[in-house]
């Protein structure tokens, strides 16, 4: 079953892909999104991956949360269902 992952603050210039790579060697993984703002194009920040595994996804979280992305830390947790 695939876990989703938020990943927040994250730097402006970090596009899908990048943030696909940074999880991949962690396992598998199924999407890698970064969220836009519509009406300026730019990054919010912020953005969701989901990885094939929750053993590699809770992996990846241990590694990455509060590691350093382009000289920002990022922040990586279970992503929430919205409400």
């Amino acid at each position: 079953m695939s876990t989703k992952l938020f990943v927040g603050s994250l730097p402006f210039s970090v596009d899908d892909n990048k943030l696909q790579k940074t999880f991949e060697g962690h396992g598998t993984v199924v999407s890698a999104k970064v969220i836009m703002d519509r009406e300026t194009g730019r990054s919010r920040g912020f953005g969701f991956v989901e990885m094939e595994d929750s053993n590699e996804a809770n992996n990846a979280m241990k590694a990455l949360n509060d590691s350093k992305l382009e000289g920002r830390n990022i922040v990586v947790n279970e992503a929430k269902a919205r409400s």
